[in-house]
């Protein structure tokens, strides 16, 4: 008999998540076919780590043997927007804070800890960004929202500033159900887009040409093609989200650990330039940006400059 998935949402409204969805696992036949056709194009630029694993990213049951559920968990990390001055670098609002992947991997153990309880000795694994599977896609089937046009998850009365994180158990559950896709005629998020990474049609990302991508993942230098295009990002980009008409839903964010650093935010372009690696080290500590390095991150500050 399948699990009623209600003890399982109120726990995790207690933890903090925003929403939780839970999906039959099984192989993901189309989107497998379409991640192969997405490598092909090199869409995924230095990010050579999207090539390994390619049967593991497509099919949760060789992630966990004997896997029946996918639980799909949303939170949101949402904060006011910063004040825009002349020189004052951009850094996306999901870095803002400490480091998700340690924030929430914490919060999704608890959860695990009390499955465990009350169903004893189960197969479970969680992966917080960091384990070959496709969490936005495990999201759209979930119904925690729709994959938008700009290819981020989207939900009608929450917008888009959330973290995934997926749970892989040998549980079944009560299934959710998918949501339809509310992007409409809606090309905001194209139109807005400096460096055009979003196909004209949209649900398409070329990351090579993502301003995230040539701020954080990207070890070479950026191309100078882009060097008018980056609007003083230096770690990431919102600018799909800022125009998205669903992200007037959004609020900030109660969890704590997500709130800002006005020690990282309120450096200048040429304080970053002049920051002592005791700084750096001060500054990254428990932070997204540590991702990057100081090497790469000042390199992205020089380019703008």
């Amino acid at each position: 008999m399948k699990i009623n998935k209600s003890l399982l949402h109120e726990k995790a409204l207690q933890l903090g998540f925003d929403q939780i969805g839970i999906v039959k696992a099984q192989k993901l036949d189309k989107e497998s076919k379409q991640l192969e056709e997405w490598l092909n194009k090199n869409y995924h630029g230095e990010m050579h780590y999207m090539e390994r694993y390619f049967d593991l990213r497509t099919d949760p049951t060789l992630l966990l043997p004997g896997c029946k559920s996918v639980i799909v968990l949303s939170m949101n990390y949402d904060q006011p927007t910063q004040e825009s001055k002349p020189n004052k670098p951009k850094i996306s609002k999901y870095a803002f804070g400490k480091d998700y992947h340690k924030v929430i991997k914490k919060q999704c153990k608890k959860l695990i800890a009390y499955l465990k309880v009350l169903y004893g000795d189960i197969q479970i694994r969680a992966f917080v960004d960091s384990g070959p599977i496709m969490e936005r896609i495990w999201a759209e089937k979930a119904g925690i929202g729709w994959n938008g046009k700009n290819t981020l998850n989207i939900n009608p009365k929450k917008g888009s500033y959330y973290f995934l994180s997926c749970i892989l158990t040998d549980l079944e559950f009560e299934y959710s159900q998918s949501i339809r896709d509310h992007c409409g005629t809606c090309k905001r998020c194209i139109d807005a887009c400096p460096t055009g990474a979003i196909h004209q049609d949209g649900y398409l990302l070329d990351a090579s040409k993502c301003i995230s991508y040539l701020t954080i993942e990207l070890r070479n230098a950026i191309p100078e093609e882009f060097r008018p295009k980056m609007e003083n990002w230096i770690f990431g980009c919102d600018i799909c989200q800022e125009v998205c008409p669903w992200n007037r839903f959004s609020v900030p964010s109660k969890v704590e650990d997500f709130k800002p650093n006005q020690d990282l935010l309120d450096l200048t372009l040429s304080e970053w330039l002049e920051i002592s690696d005791e700084t750096w080290n001060k500054l990254s500590f428990e932070s997204p940006i540590k991702r990057a390095g100081k090497g790469n991150f000042q390199r992205n500050i020089r380019f703008i400059s």
